[in-house]
């Protein structure tokens, strides 16, 4: 997205041209391999753990930190990988996503007119919070720093980062949608008569 973003602002002439459906897809590829070789790392780390104790995991969804914590056997190497992984793949997507937003913002501070200003902040601006909540709560949940270390709070985080943010990114693009908001306006003429 934010790389669609970047050409769609930063270099509006030839966006048919590097957003190619070739282009698309091996973005789609890249993505879905990064994410293949962070879970099969981290999966396979955590083949030999054993657990004896509770079989429940305090958690909404079955996810690595709260599934070592109920680990009887040394977890330490195995959250030092997590840990690793989680700022190796985490940190070169977030920096990948800040470099180009911050083309996007020097590129839009350049346009002269006051419309068009307001237009490219308003495409950009709810993606960048979106993408900005996604990564903190992210981050905060699976690199456990002292200030999350209750279970309701890593709960929130979770919540926020798996359904909250892609709920929020669909709801985006349907208003920034000229068809669904011409849609919306036609249902909403018949209840004028209110005003």
């Amino acid at each position: 997205m934010a790389y669609d973003r970047y050409v769609a602002i930063c270099d509006p002439l030839c966006y048919m041209e590097r957003m190619s459906k070739g282009i698309c897809v091996q973005l789609v590829i890249g993505a879905w391999a990064i994410s293949f070789f962070h879970a099969l790392l981290n999966t396979v780390f955590t083949f030999k753990l054993h657990f004896c104790g509770p079989n429940q995991i305090n958690h909404f969804s079955c996810e690595l930190p709260p599934l070592l914590q109920l680990a009887c056997t040394e977890t330490l190497a195995r959250q030092m990988v997590l840990l690793t992984s989680v700022l190796i793949f985490g940190s070169s997507s977030f920096l990948l996503t800040l470099i180009s937003y911050i083309h996007i913002i020097s590129t839009i501070l350049r346009i002269q007119s006051v419309e068009g200003w307001r237009k490219a902040f308003s495409t950009c601006s709810y993606r960048l919070i979106v993408v900005g909540l996604f990564y903190l709560t992210g981050f905060l949940q699976y690199t456990k720093l002292s200030l999350v270390s209750s279970v309701v709070l890593g709960e929130m985080f979770c919540i926020q980062y798996s359904i909250i943010t892609p709920m929020l990114n669909l709801i985006i693009y349907i208003l920034k949608n000229k068809e669904v908001n011409t849609a919306i306006d036609k249902k909403f003429q018949k209840f004028k008569f209110l005003k």
